[in-house]
């Protein structure tokens, strides 16, 4: 019923030159003493989003440096998914909480997967909240288990959090993005095993690996963009937490003072997420048929370097999230030189120092303010960009995520 995850083979030395050889060092030395553990991650889905993506890059990573890590994924249906899309929301702060009913699902699904967890393992890492029941079915299946949290938990419904911190308190450890996403009632009793861990991106992956200016032009062009005019882009899920519409409406702000300005709204439909393509239509209507607004997705043969092409070749790139765990797409474009504006929430603030390597709005208006001024004076995007990369380059690149992880298992053998 678990579906194993075939994730393919990545080296740690072929890092060494973007995150210098202490790290590489480092990391082999941590690794010494672990070779052989068993680690299974469990998530909710192998595709569209960033815990897929993270883990694409992290398992092989372990398995390089002698950590014996595999991934699979939980069974579920559509009432399954419609729960803990409820979930997922009222999490991140909406105030609609799940039904007595819909708890019922969703205990039943991760009862059901539970018994399909095999034993013998020395971790199991749960991702996220869709399995997170999973351990009270059979916490004897591994030695350690620990929860890893990718959602923006810094007001959450209390209804969803009060019932959700019970199936915690039971793992030996908990990691969080940053400290303010830790409910009081988790952090109060069990500091010992909370853990903050930022994630991060591969930059040898086919969405970060570096594109020529004439290639990542290549690829838009073939999209429909003008590549000889300005263009602002957001890459995310279809999800109104990521505020596709006042993108579009920091946009058309924009082209007033600038006509010749594109936006692009490129996303990914995650096999999660049921109210994607109900966001993703509702997205196009707002659009209103303005030739000039280019809406995508992975349905559109968007892949990841169509997604590199875009972060490469747009002039400024924007994450106006109203919620954010932590923003992959961040760092992508950061690591790509972009100018970057980002909304003042959740993990973006650990990535963007605002006025330093990028800036942080609240607002549509203060995102078109914001754009003018990066599409007006292009030695301050070039400076930003700059500054971005360094930053992600110190902090948010795969090789120190492996590290955290590595000391993690050690802290808890």
């Amino acid at each position: 019923m678990l579906t194993p995850v075939s994730v393919g083979h990545k080296s740690l030395t072929d890092y060494t030159h973007l995150v210098g050889r202490p790290l590489v060092e480092e990391i082999r030395e941590l690794a010494e003493g672990l070779e052989g553990l068993r680690v299974l991650h469990l998530s909710a889905t192998a595709f569209g989003g960033g815990v897929s993506e993270i883990l694409y890059t992290l398992i092989p990573l372990m398995n390089d440096v002698g950590v014996e890590a595999d991934w699979q994924v939980m069974l579920g249906r559509e009432e399954f998914y419609n729960a803990t899309k409820r979930l997922h929301n009222a999490l991140q702060g909406n105030p609609d909480s799940l039904s007595a009913e819909e708890w019922a699902v969703y205990e039943r699904y991760n009862e059901m997967n539970a018994k399909e967890v095999e034993g013998g393992w020395d971790v199991i890492i749960i991702h996220d909240p869709q399995p997170a029941a999973i351990r009270g079915h059979v916490p004897e299946k591994a030695k350690t288990w620990v929860w890893r949290c990718h959602i923006d938990l810094s007001t959450p419904n209390p209804a969803a959090i009060d019932h959700l911190v019970p199936y915690l308190r039971d793992y030996d450890a908990s990691v969080w993005h940053v400290q303010q996403y830790v409910p009081s009632a988790l952090s109060d009793g069990a500091s010992d095993g909370v853990v903050i861990c930022p994630p991060a991106i591969d930059p040898l992956s086919p969405k970060n690996m570096a594109l020529s200016p004439e290639d990542a032009a290549f690829v838009c062009d073939q999209f429909g963009i003008d590549v000889d005019r300005p263009l602002m882009c957001q890459v995310s899920r279809f999800d109104p937490w990521k505020d596709p519409m006042g993108v579009i409406d920091a946009y058309r702000k924009v082209a007033e003072q600038m006509p010749e300005v594109q936006l692009a709204l490129v996303g990914s439909m995650a096999t999660d997420d049921p109210e994607g393509w109900e966001f993703f239509n509702s997205t196009m209507a707002y659009a209103d048929g303005d030739p000039d607004i280019h809406i995508l997705n992975n349905l559109n043969q968007v892949g990841a370097i169509e997604v590199n092409a875009f972060q490469s070749q747009a002039d400024v790139v924007i994450q106006k999230s109203t919620r954010e765990g932590f923003g992959l797409t961040v760092s992508e474009a950061l690591w790509k030189g972009r100018p970057f504006i980002g909304g003042d929430v959740g993990g973006i603030p650990l990535q963007v120092e605002d006025g330093e390597t990028g800036y942080l709005v609240s607002s549509p208006d203060e995102c078109a303010e914001r754009a003018l001024r990066i599409l007006r004076e292009p030695d301050l995007g070039k400076r930003l960009g700059r500054a971005g990369k360094e930053h992600v380059r110190t902090h948010f690149l795969t090789p120190r995520l492996l590290r955290d992880w590595l000391r993690l298992f050690r802290d808890h053998r």
